[in-house]
């Protein structure tokens, strides 16, 4: 079974800085946290309304940060001449709506792919990695395929977020058969939102997925017993799971 990753998203430690407009928290001192904990890499979504992280958090975490770097940003020329200037080792394409108190869903990768194609060369060509954050539907997977992205990430949050047992088991089914055919088309397989520690298992399971980014569960848990805790203890839910299959 391929080895497995954990991304640590820490937007929502500067959305508890903007809370206040103050200096602190700062989400760089808390990756650097979680990369000495045991993180692989770490997230920050730089939306285009700047709610939670900052551009200039951004250039210091690239500066201060020895773990690779995931810009989550939106389908945008400003956004995608940011990376370009930036180069973080990966950039994540992620649908956004103003309006939205998260990423709701996947991006439309099929009912836009000529747009993304185009952004996937420009990052390329800045020698980034690119990831697309889609829902587990083929149509998008074979988008995917065609856009030239080497990685997707599967949205999780429909799985994170049904209300029974028998509902989560049917979304995993998806969600593991998703994972398998990415895999098949050579495409690298990540995974994410809305996981925690009492849901992480089974998608830490699935032998085709290589890593998963994980950041409201976290930073929440990291209230409690701080990054480096909340952390290890998602290692060795992620673990766990991984054995389990």
């Amino acid at each position: 079974m391929l080895p497995l990753r954990l991304g640590v998203n820490v937007d929502h430690v500067a959305t508890v800085r903007q809370a206040r407009g103050a200096p602190y928290p700062d989400p760089v001192e808390a990756a650097i946290a979680a990369i000495e904990a045991g993180a692989h890499s770490i997230t920050v979504h730089l939306r285009e309304d700047r709610r939670h992280i900052q551009d200039h958090d951004v250039q210091r975490l690239l500066a201060a940060n020895p773990a690779p770097v995931n810009l989550e940003m939106a389908v945008t020329d400003e956004m995608v001449g940011i990376a370009c200037r930036f180069k973080p080792r990966y950039v994540c394409l992620v649908p956004e709506k103003r309006q939205e108190r998260t990423t709701e869903g996947g991006l439309d990768v099929a009912g836009q792919l000529p747009r993304i194609r185009e952004v996937c060369q420009r990052l390329a060509d800045a020698g980034i990695e690119v990831s697309l954050f889609v829902d587990p539907d083929l149509r998008q997977l074979e988008a995917c395929v065609a856009s030239g992205a080497p990685h997707l990430e599967i949205h999780t949050g429909t799985y994170a977020d049904v209300a029974n047992f028998e509902a989560a088991a049917r979304e995993f089914v998806v969600i593991a058969g998703f994972a398998e055919a990415a895999h098949k088309a050579g495409v690298e397989v990540h995974a994410g939102h809305g996981l925690n520690l009492h849901n992480v298992g089974p998608v830490a399971g699935i032998p085709e997925v290589v890593e998963l980014n994980i950041g409201h569960s976290l930073v929440s848990r990291a209230l409690m017993v701080g990054m480096a805790g909340a952390v290890r203890e998602m290692l060795v839910a992620m673990q766990a799971g991984r054995r389990a299959r």
